[in-house]
């Protein structure tokens, strides 16, 4: 049966998560593309809530202007919804967002379980020095969406709950260091 067909038949939900600049979006943009699915990116989704140019920066801290939690959770509302959507149709999905939270990781997984749908969790790492130099390559970017910087991601750091309520099945972790294509193969190798 050809793969198009089987995602029609059980949906899987891929959600791409972890700390600011270790590669989220890069990876679940390219997985998009790979497997021909939508992706709902977190950034985008808060930004276009905000009627906000996605590109246009944002320099609050950490929990003001559509940084508060609030906003947030509004914010993750919005991918959920999105998310349903294309799952009804049976179609397959990507999340990306940072998903710090096991509450928040929880409503993906409901979602999954009353949509009848397979949900994989891949969580994006990286060292420090390499999350640095790509928020420091990001800053110079004109079309970058994140507004990620290393004085959010050392709060970040505090408040990231592990992954540890996730089956072991649902979860795959990835360093994301990698070129891509490696990153993508390797996928390939371990998820539906």
């Amino acid at each position: 049966m050809p793969a198009s067909e089987q995602n029609k038949k059980t949906p899987v939900l891929y959600v791409f998560f972890g700390m600011i600049a270790t590669g989220k979006s890069t990876l679940s943009q390219a997985w998009a593309w790979h497997k021909q699915l939508r992706c709902y990116n977190s950034d985008w989704v808060r930004k276009e809530l905000a009627d906000i140019n996605p590109t246009e920066i944002q320099r609050k801290t950490i929990d003001t202007g559509i940084y508060t939690r609030e906003f947030s959770q509004k914010t993750y509302r919005a991918l959920l919804d999105r998310a349903g959507a294309r799952l009804l149709s049976r179609d397959s999905v990507i999340l990306d967002a940072s998903y710090q939270y096991a509450r928040d990781r929880q409503d993906v997984k409901d979602l999954a379980r009353n949509l009848n749908c397979q949900v994989y969790f891949i969580l994006c790492r990286c060292s420090e020095k390499e999350m640095r130099r790509r928020m420091d390559e990001r800053e110079q970017d004109p079309t970058a969406v994140s507004d990620g910087r290393w004085e959010i991601y050392v709060q970040q750091k505090k408040r990231f709950e592990p992954p540890d309520e996730l089956e072991a099945s649902e979860l795959l972790v990835i360093d994301t260091k990698a070129p891509l294509e490696e990153l993508l193969e390797e996928l390939d190798r371990k998820l539906p």
